[in-house]
């Protein structure tokens, strides 16, 4: 919200310089993203008035001129507009002049004469004719006598920013959803009378109306008063399509608005004020003479006023007449009711509507207005009566028309006002102050709350007030926060804590970056190329995937069913900056969409790697993150299907029958999608899974009373057998004294066939109740090597 400071004087005198009043409404939370000076790069130009015209006697289109300019006598400046005349005021860029763009004027000679200066047009100044100053032309001087609104009071010598309205100072104004009360000036008005303790100038709109009734000519109906609560008109006859004023132009300028004409310019200009978007109709275009407010029908479309023929759906609230849509509700009229020249008689529209759906129409029709902004944050809807009325007390104001008596005013949902009780002590509680009830009375009241004992009633315009906390936040934005001391919550808290989720998230960040990874975030949207960079079928992926509605681009169009290509594109970025090595973790979550039109998200660790990395490197770490959640069942199956790992190099792990993640080489062909001829290493674990299947946490045992007994073995067995099925084999088939087993060689050589390989292992055996026997020991032995045989055909070397 752009706020004009000769605007805001309108309202409320604030004497403080704009830097001041910047950082007050700042620190009373209405906070200050920027602040102009309109007009601050122009210097040393002023109002000059042609005094004699001569030709210039070396050139066929240029003229000399003799400027009056306020100085004790006349300046001579040549130019070549033929627009000018003797006796026309006109901007002077005298010698030691600026005009916007840091473009510098000094005196010199054109083709043997004399020139002091330049006379400027209004492009020169940073401004169009068409908007600004629509009674001169674009491509040449801006002749300050053809405006009628100047012709009397010009000066030579006045500074041209005075003249032009580039005088003011224009305040920059981010406003919070909750707060759509502050995006009109009589808002921030009420703001800046509280913050600097001034009294507030506000004027209810007088109308004095020409006869007639309103009601002989309109109708109104309202379909779902969900959708409009209020739909509140007046009409305007003999309507005199022209410029506004130039008081009027100069703050809807000022305000980030182009004035277009004087009907037009009032609708603006209300929005602004008032905060209350509204719309001009040319009444001959409604058919039939009514108003109907509705969903739009099925096939039914509308031009815009930008031109666009838009497609219309059910969900779409419509204005319409008796056979068409004539405007899109609470976001742009249609160009089939546009204000034009001839336009005779005008209905000025100023409803209220339902925030959610017109946001849901703009988004869908992806065209986001000054209206739409507004409304979509919830309205007042006891705002539309004023501000019709004021449109109206304008109109009359500028000759613009004549208002016909009476206006439509229909009420199709029954607004209320939210009432809460005080509670100073509590308030105080909240804040750690102590705030007298006197002293919170005088700061609500000026923010229109009215008080009927300790009841607070809310005004209509603050529908974000709901709880007297709120009410505590009023009371801290004018007591000031940086004057409240530092104190601990009053009153009982909960002692907080980490979920046992989180506990567990945060186990696992510390194991990643004690193996020496770093952790990373990455967006969770990704472009759909991403898949074919992996070696997946985008087409089957896709299925999978959420595609986003409103995308910053194709880059990131949809939500990840994976975070590898994630992953990956840190690793190539890391490795195109020339890092000999990387590290790196990530706990993210992937998007899988569901019938129900929502998603599953499950979490995601995601480990990758490059540089003295190997596959069991990698494994190695993975089992660092298995060992941290006490999950020592976990087993790893050779995967040689997977098309983004290497078929030699990859594996899937298994907690039981659960399938929990894949550890690999990324495939070659994959890593040189991303620019990488170095080796990487990645895994991917389900998070949420691997959470599901943790280990108890540890219980204390006392140390082992007996000696443990330790026996070696080598068996001969097919050498595509994974090692990892011998050892589950060979707990499986110990008596219950086995207590650790581990490998210690693989021999595949002299000695040994071909299809073959030794595996030994080292078996650590112990009783719980005595000293263990060689027997005993060797029974043991015997029942697993009869099980290795049975199950893989391995036999004892």
């Amino acid at each position: 919200m752009q706020l004009s400071r000769n605007w805001l004087k309108e309202f409320v005198s604030v004497d403080a310089d704009t830097r001041t009043f910047a950082e007050a409404m700042t620190l009373s939370g209405s906070k200050v993203e920027a602040t102009e000076v309109l007009g601050h790069d122009i210097k040393n130009i002023v109002v000059g008035r042609i005094d004699s015209i001569v030709p210039h006697p070396d050139s066929d289109h240029m003229v000399i001129c003799q400027m009056d300019v306020g100085q004790a006598e006349l300046i001579q400046i040549v130019t070549g507009a033929p627009n000018v005349q003797v006796g026309d005021y006109v901007p002077t860029a005298l010698d030691d002049s600026y005009l916007p763009g840091g473009v510098h004027i000094t005196a010199g000679k054109l083709r043997g004469e004399t020139s002091n200066g330049m006379l400027c047009s209004c492009k020169e100044l940073g401004l169009t004719a068409e908007h600004d100053f629509p009674y001169t032309i674009e491509d040449g001087i801006c002749i300050l006598s053809a405006d009628p609104d100047l012709a009397d009071k010009l000066v030579c010598g006045t500074d041209i920013r005075t003249v032009m309205g580039l005088d003011d100072e224009v305040v920059e104004f981010e406003i919070t959803p909750n707060r759509p009360d502050c995006l009109s000036v009589i808002g921030l008005a009420r703001e800046a009378a509280v913050t600097f303790r001034k009294d507030l100038s506000l004027v209810t709109p007088e109308v004095e109306g020409c006869g007639g009734s309103v009601a002989e000519h309109l109708d109104i109906e309202i379909e779902d008063g969900e959708l409009c609560p209020r739909y509140t008109a007046r009409m305007v006859k003999n309507v005199k399509i022209a410029p506004s004023p130039l008081w009027m132009r100069k703050r809807l300028r000022a305000s980030g608005v182009r004035p277009i004409n004087n009907i037009v310019d009032i609708t603006n200009y209300v929005m602004l004020e008032y905060g209350q978007p509204m719309h001009a109709f040319d009444f001959s275009c409604v058919e039939g003479g009514t108003i109907i407010v509705r969903n739009a029908r099925d096939g039914e479309t509308i031009e815009t006023l930008d031109g666009t023929v838009r497609e219309l759906t059910p969900s779409m609230l419509c204005i319409c007449d008796e056979n068409r849509p004539v405007c899109v509700a609470g976001v742009m009229g249609g160009a089939n009711s546009e204000i034009v020249g001839d336009t005779a008689m005008v209905l000025f529209e100023s409803a209220n509507f339902n925030g959610p759906s017109v946001r849901r129409t703009a988004v869908a029709l992806n065209m986001r207005t000054d209206a739409s902004a507004r409304y979509e944050k919830g309205l007042d809807p006891m705002n539309t009566m004023k501000a019709v009325e004021r449109a109206c007390q304008l109109v009359e104001l500028l000759g613009c028309g004549e208002v016909i008596d009476g206006t439509m005013d229909v009420i199709a949902k029954d607004s209320w006002r939210t009432s809460l009780e005080l509670q100073p002590a509590r308030i105080n509680n909240l804040l750690g102050t102590d705030v007298a009830t006197a002293d919170m009375i005088d700061i609500l009241k000026p923010l229109g709350f009215t008080m009927d004992g300790e009841t607070v009633t809310v005004p209509s315009w603050r529908s974000d007030v709901e709880h007297y906390s709120d009410l505590a936040e009023e009371v801290a934005r004018f007591v000031g926060y940086n004057t409240i001391p530092a104190t601990l919550m009053r009153g009982d808290t909960v002692q907080g804590g980490y979920t046992p989720v989180q506990l567990a998230e945060n186990s696992l960040g510390n194991t990643c970056r004690a193996l020496g990874y770093d952790e990373i975030i990455t967006y969770s949207f990704i472009s759909p190329s991403y898949y074919n960079k992996i070696n997946l079928s985008a087409d089957s992926a896709l299925r999978q995937s959420i595609t986003i509605l409103n995308p910053l681009g194709e880059d990131t169009s949809i939500m990840r069913t994976t975070t590898l290509p994630s992953m990956l594109e840190i690793l190539s970025r890391n490795f195109n900056y020339r890092n000999p090595n990387a590290r790196l973790y990530e706990l993210g979550r992937t998007y899988f969409a569901r019938e129900d039109g929502l998603a599953d998200e499950p979490k995601v660790l995601s480990l990758g790697a490059y540089g003295g990395m190997d596959f069991f490197t990698m494994k190695g770490a993975v089992d660092a993150v298995l060992a941290d959640l006490r999950i020592t069942t976990a087993r790893y199956v050779a995967q040689k299907e997977n098309p983004s790992y290497h078929p030699g190099r990859c594996a899937d792990i298994f907690v039981g029958d659960v399938f929990v993640g894949t550890v690999g080489q990324i495939h070659p062909s994959v890593a040189a999608n991303y620019d990488v001829d170095a080796e990487l290493y990645c895994a991917e674990l389900k998070f949420d899974v691997l959470y599901a299947n943790q280990g108890a946490f540890p219980v204390y045992q006392p140390l082992p009373k007996f000696p443990a007994v330790t026996r070696d073995i080598a068996v001969l067995c097919d050498r595509t057998l994974p090692v990892g099925d011998l050892m589950d084999c060979i707990r499986d088939g110990s008596k219950g004294l086995l207590k650790n087993v581990a490998l210690f060689d693989v021999y595949m050589g002299a000695g040994v066939a071909e299809d073959k390989k030794s595996v030994a292992f080292n078996l650590q055996l112990r009783s719980d109740d005595g000293n263990l026997t060689a027997a005993q020991a060797d029974e043991d032995v015997k029942a697993i090597l009869i099980l290795l045989s049975e199950r893989h055909g391995a036999v004892l070397r």
